[in-house]
């Protein structure tokens, strides 16, 4: 078939759904009008470990509008069968109030329904819940580890001892908390046998399989609708207690029931960024060139279930290095389970690396960005794959001429504005996009327009207008012309969004139903002897505007709707499918990206302000730019939060999360953003997936730490070696 003309794709379009939020006709979760609808409020366990000895609900119960209190002393057991899906951790999942066990504070423990929100939260203030508590665990640093995942090539040790330089680093991290705007929310109502969940998730079939599982009903008479998310950055990419306790008190109740968590209960009822401390050992020779590299690396997870994420691969394939240990430690604690944050493992694991490769570049005095480039790698050395594409050189070609690198003083302390100190860092990025099989059925309508259904998710990247626009193309419409459906289990299955692969896997399965569809309309009509393309050759035919016509020849062709008319015809439907590269194990497929940054540093009270930001990225084609650069400011935004603001304070006394709120977890605002800037190198990853797409998401949070941490450096001669970076840490 000849190449359809690209009239959406690469266009910077505003979002499709953009009237609906700013009116407030977009629905979430919690907003969804379902008739006879009660409240309900969990309580939360007060202590960090041990079990409940009691539930007095007698106060509870009585007070006006309560209708019942629901605990592990009168909770109906559920079968919680197994479910390796739908991003569950090995381990064995917290089950809601199935005994009296408390593994971490904060869990439920209770939950009031009552008619009104008001009476169900006055009404869980009046339960009162007896303990006997032990002593939590709840600190990285004196906990024991587990069994470590290691990888290695070379000798590493060796080739320390061999190298002329070395250094011995060790880095820390706090916990983060997604805090997205939304909190999490589920209404829950049973049908008989079948249950309806309206829930804010990221991934519809996850919390669908989990669903079914948990209470032992069969996949199809579950439905988990959530058409739009109020942001989530992870924390919903698997299916929380809450969302159980909704479909548990609504089954008993035998009465729809909606739950919403507090911005407290968000820091203790979903996931979080672990904590981690990297201690990281680097040797070069005199040139700069990597020796030698161990990474020992610890990071906490729950004591119920074992978190993971990629925070190894950096270190095995982004330098070129002959000798890589490595050690990954999770550390089991008294808290709830972690979960991904954008741009995880990758953006902790930068931070560490590209710190050091910053530490290394000052000690031999080369210029940080031709230290990267002489440890260029030719290929993947952790499993000698060529790169699908990796143009990191022109990332940092276009970053250091658009930021103006050639003012980059290596002399600590050599700028000067007023009272504060200014310095100039940057760092390299890189994110290993996600891919998963993924669905979407395409119908094409006899008035000539467009349907697509997907069971993808949209927390603000924009993937009803992306979608829409891959849509549109290749089936030769209008963007008017085409509605692109997501968020509801019905529609057909796609992976979590997340890991950057929304756009790669459910576009290119887009891209393959309406492709389908456009190739039967096209086939249609060239045997068609009624047709002005009767006779025509297969290829030569595109399609426009909903019209289709002999490539070259405008004038001879026909639309959509007379086509289908006069073959009495009131649709065209395909299903499209996709399930990853092509040849995976031929080629390596990574995203690239240079950030650059200005900070100042109030030399008498410590104080850090970014004053300048810019990201160079090489995350394949761009469908919508005007939503990359959305994404991208966002995230580079998400990075400034994560080295200055953001750390999740416990009480190892109790394992209470101090800070649980807005006021005491600390996140960038207006007056801590400055001028950002994103470019995006033209180019595509064909061998990656159909729509060439990288995706943009994850990898423009990566980096962004560490360029802070090395600006701050030479700002004012302070290494920084964790995160946050705080006033005190640099008086």
């Amino acid at each position: 078939m000849s190449p359809q003309p690209q009239a959406a794709v690469g266009a910077p379009l505003s979002r499709v759904d953009g009237r609906l939020k700013v009116t407030g006709k977009a629905r979430y979760a919690a907003e969804f009008d379902v008739d006879g609808v009660v409240h309900a409020v969990i309580v939360d366990a007060s202590i960090g470990r041990g079990r409940v000895t009691g539930v007095d609900t007698r106060d509870a119960e009585a007070h006006p509008g309560v209708l019942r209190v629901i605990h592990h002393g009168n909770a109906p057991k559920l079968p919680y069968r197994d479910n390796p899906g739908s991003n569950n951790l090995p381990g064995r999942r917290l089950r809601v109030f199935q005994d009296d066990k408390v593994l971490f504070h904060g869990q439920p423990v209770a939950v009031v329904v009552a008619t009104t929100l008001e009476a169900a939260q006055h009404g869980a203030s009046l339960v009162k819940v007896r303990y006997e508590a032990k002593q939590p665990s709840t600190d990285l640093t004196e906990a024991k580890a587990g069994e470590p995942t290691e990888y290695a090539r070379g000798d590493a040790e060796a080739g320390l001892r061999d190298s002329a330089v070395r250094m011995d680093l060790t880095y820390r991290m706090a916990r983060n908390h997604h805090n997205p705007m939304e909190t999490h929310a589920t209404i829950a109502r049973w049908d008989g046998n079948k249950l309806t969940v309206w829930d804010k998730t990221q991934w519809v079939v996850g919390t669908q399989t989990e669903l079914s599982t948990v209470f032992d009903v069969p996949l199809d008479s579950v439905r988990v609708i959530n058409p739009f998310v109020g942001g989530a950055f992870g924390s919903g990419l698997r299916c929380w207690p809450h969302t159980v306790v909704a479909a548990l008190a609504a089954r008993e109740m035998k009465r729809p029931v909606k739950v919403v968590l507090t911005r407290k209960q968000m820091y203790f009822g979903t996931g979080f960024r672990p904590s981690y401390e990297y201690r990281l050992s680097l040797g070069s020779d005199r040139r700069g060139r990597l020796k030698a590299t161990t990474h020992e690396i610890d990071a906490e997870t729950s004591s119920y279930e074992t978190f993971e994420e990629a925070i190894m691969l950096a270190g095995q394939m982004f330098y070129s290095t002959p000798n890589v240990s490595q050690a990954y430690r999770k550390v089991p604690l008294d808290v709830n389970s972690p979960i991904w944050m954008r741009g995880p493992g990758f953006a902790n694991a930068s931070f560490a690396i590209e710190s050091a490769m910053d530490e290394l570049a000052h000690r031999l005095r080369i210029d940080p960005i031709e230290l990267r480039l002489r440890n260029e790698p030719a290929e993947d050395e952790s499993n000698n794959l060529p790169w699908s594409t990796r143009r990191l050189r022109e990332c940092y070609t276009v970053g250091a001429r658009e930021f103006g690198w050639h003012r980059h003083n290596p002399k600590p302390r050599a700028r000067r504005d007023g009272d504060w100190l200014i310095g100039l860092g940057m760092a390299a990025a890189v994110y290993d996009p996600n891919n998963m099989e993924a669905h979407a059925r395409a119908r094409l309508n006899a008035d000539g327009t467009a349907v697509v259904e997907a069971a993808a998710s949209d927390m603000g990247p924009g993937t009803y207008t992306s979608q829409t626009q891959v849509a549109a193309d290749a089936l030769g419409l209008t963007m008017r012309a085409v509605t692109f459906r997501l968020g509801d289990s019905l529609y057909p299955q796609t992976p979590p969004h997340g890991g950057s692969m929304t756009m790669m896997c459910v576009g290119s399965a887009n891209l393959d139903a309406c492709n389908k569809i456009r190739r039967q309309a096209i086939e249609l009509a060239v045997e068609d002897e009624a047709s002005p393309l009767y006779g025509a050759k297969a290829e030569d035919i595109v399609v426009r505007s909903g019209r289709l016509h002999v490539r070259g020849n405008p004038a001879r062709g026909e639309t959509y709707q007379r086509l289908l008319a006069r073959n009495k015809l009131t649709h065209l439907e395909a299903d499209g499918s996709w399930s990853g590269p092509q040849d995976p194990e031929r080629h390596s497929y990574y995203s690239y990206g240079a950030v650059f940054t200005e900070v100042g540093v109030d030399a008498a009270l410590g104080l850090v302000r970014v004053r300048r930001m810019l990201g160079v990225y090489d995350c394949g084609r761009i469908v919508s730019p005007k939503l990359a650069d959305s994404q991208a400011l966002g995230g580079m935004v998400g990075g400034i939060g994560q080295a200055l603001l953001e750390h999740t304070v416990t009480d190892h006394r109790d394992g209470r999360i101090v800070n649980a709120d807005l006021a005491g977890y600390l996140v960038p605002v207006n007056a801590d953003i400055p001028e950002i800037k994103a470019i995006y190198l033209e180019g595509e990853d064909m061998q990656a997936d159909p729509l060439g797409v990288k995706g943009v998401g994850e990898i423009v949070q990566v980096g962004v730490a560490s360029a802070i941490a090395n600006a701050v450096f030479n700002a004012t001669g302070r290494r920084i070696r964790e995160l946050p970076i705080t006033a005190e840490a640099l008086l």
